[in-house]
């Protein structure tokens, strides 16, 4: 047996014995829930989610008095940040985008301050003005300034990658969608605390394996997002907003995904983004009842 081979089988021992770093993170808009940061964290509480995710904006605009107290319910409920998303523009004009990265400071600030650390966004992986490479300079540039601005406050940032051709050809340019081209992006970005936000739904339309996330380490992982897919349909032509709860369908691997990633020694949130109709459609409790027995079901697999 190598040593890669014993590290291995070792780490996946330590998995089926029910270690895991990961945690349930809420994310009350990607499920369709309305709510405030404080409204989130008693959610999270209430229905068993470990991480919720940081609102810089509200971290801003809040009082000192509002902040301690919100810190201090996630501390008595075992409940810690999950990742926030990057209020920066940087898929439109110049201007557009120096106006948020002049105020991402203020934001990043917040989130030091209040214990948060994970800052994430995601690709749009065609564009109809920008060929492939002018897309990729323009974005390492500008990822870079945002990467800077995070690492000054000591945060990480994650890039998600948008897998499905059903996208990725919707316009006349290609760009990014797959793990490779986003690491090639990361790399040129050349800045540390820069990585991936890994989907299982994006890893599977991308048409990536566990050998693909078996080629990371624990920390390229910024964060996770858990999703299945509709059945019935070829990889090709899934639609990126038409998804569904974890093992839903079993469509995805996520036994195979959540394994791999654990094997790691992954320490990611992980969320759910099932872009669901009849999700969103539910009473926010419903919704939040739901979500929570999926991932909590997907879970299970590997603790």
């Amino acid at each position: 047996m190598t040593r890669r081979t014993l590290m291995a089988s070792a780490a996946f021992m330590t998995a089926g014995a029910g270690a895991t770093r990961m945690k349930i993170q809420l994310d009350c808009g990607s499920i369709g829930v309305k709510a405030s940061l404080p409204q989130a964290v008693e959610y999270a509480a209430k229905f068993g989610f470990e991480a919720v995710t940081a609102d810089s904006a509200w971290l801003v605009s809040a009082s000192p008095d509002a902040r301690a107290g919100l810190l201090e319910k996630m501390k008595q409920a075992g409940v810690v940040w999950g990742q926030a998303g990057l209020p920066v523009d940087f898929r439109r004009g110049e201007e557009e985008f120096q106006k948020g990265l002049r105020a991402l400071p203020e934001r990043a600030l917040a989130l030091q301050q209040a214990g948060a650390s994970r800052v994430t966004t995601w690709l749009a992986p065609a564009s109809d003005d920008l060929t492939y490479i002018e897309n990729f300079r323009l974005h390492a540039r500008r990822l870079r300034a945002v990467a800077q601005v995070l690492e000054d406050h000591g945060c990480r940032f994650g890039l998600e990658y948008v897998g499905p051709k059903t996208s990725w050809t919707a316009r006349r340019f290609p760009f990014v969608h797959t793990m490779r081209e986003a690491r090639e992006l990361i790399a040129e970005i050349g800045r540390p605390n820069v990585g991936l936000v890994l989907d299982s739904w994006h890893w599977y339309t991308a048409g990536e394996t566990v050998d693909d996330l078996r080629s990371l380490r624990a920390s390229d992982i910024i964060s996770i997002d858990l999703n299945d897919a509709p059945a019935g349909r070829d990889r090709d032509e899934q639609k990126d907003l038409e998804r569904e709860l974890p093992l839903a369908t079993g469509v995805i691997p996520l036994a195979e995904f959540l394994r791999t990633l654990n094997e790691l020694g992954c320490d990611a949130p992980a969320r759910c983004e099932p872009f669901s109709a009849a999700l969103r459609a539910m009473p926010p409790e419903q919704a939040l009842a739901t979500t929570a027995a999926a991932m909590k079901k997907a879970f299970a697999l590997i603790r």
